[in-house]
């Protein structure tokens, strides 16, 4: 079998339901496959799964501020990542002309997690270990893999995952040469200015002093262990990243910043 260095990119948020967004990306991995590396595909997709689980009676329970996970939650979850977006992601792909192959961190055990704070959460993983096997394999053979962030726990049945946790994990596992984080803003800021470039350091930064929060803080967090694993570059942006080496912030492990 051929060993493929791949870029990893993920992607998630509300425009995982948009049509023309899905085409546009669609087109954007085909592109971006022509012109180097393969490409391997995480998904996320919360407010998905927040609908569904409204639609079906499902009520949300909050430790900490933070939404635990119950079996029916999951049960939700598995439903939205592994069923409805990844088909949706992979049908766009194929109209495109990209060989695509959905799977779920559960499928050939590609993620194995951990219950994550003692099960404070519920149902919800820490990422503990992924087999790289069946990505390379579907790698090797010209295939996009499409993964749904639904993972193995380590005493069996499944467990709920970030998506930009299995990016990262699965990104170090298949020795990627980039990871992208996609998102609906330009670049990273720092204040007022978008950054072009920073380092691990400077992210982490960002993250303490309150000026990234929320998703962009999680992604910075990630990024950084991507760093620390052997990833040579994480950038985070748009859609253009995927194809636009200047697009977005690009995260390195040491550099200056530069707007």
């Amino acid at each position: 079998m051929i060993a493929l260095a791949p870029r990893v990119v993920k992607v998630g948020g509300s425009v995982l339901s948009d049509e023309a967004w899905l085409a546009a990306f669609a087109g954007e991995v085909r592109a971006a496959a022509s012109m180097g590396p393969p490409l391997v595909v995480v998904h996320g997709g919360g407010p998905e799964i927040n609908r569904l689980a409204e639609q079906l009676g499902v009520e949300f329970t909050w430790v900490d501020g933070r939404r635990a996970t119950s079996p029916e939650v999951l049960d939700a979850a598995q439903m939205v990542l592994s069923g409805r977006i990844n088909k949706r992601l992979v049908s766009a792909l194929l109209d495109a002309g990209v060989d695509a192959v959905g799977l779920s961190g559960v499928d050939g055990a590609l993620v194995t997690a951990r219950v994550r704070d003692g099960g404070a959460l519920g149902l919800v993983g820490r990422l503990a270990a992924v087999r790289p096997a069946p990505a390379r394999a579907l790698l090797a053979a010209g295939i996009t893999p499409v993964v749904s962030p639904i993972s193995r726990g380590e005493a069996g049945g499944m467990l709920n995952v970030n998506a930009d946790e299995v990016a990262t994990g699965v990104a170090l596992a298949l020795g990627a040469t980039e990871l992208l984080y996609l998102t609906d803003v330009p670049a990273v800021r720092d204040g007022e200015r978008e950054l072009a470039s920073i380092s691990a350091a400077q992210a982490g930064a960002l993250v303490a002093e309150g000026k990234a929060t929320g998703g962009m803080a999680v992604k910075l967090e990630a990024a950084r262990t991507a760093l620390a694993g052997g990833v040579p570059c994480v950038r985070i942006g748009p859609l253009s990243v995927l194809t636009d080496p200047e697009a977005g912030t690009a995260v390195r492990p040491e550099m200056e910043a530069r707007a």
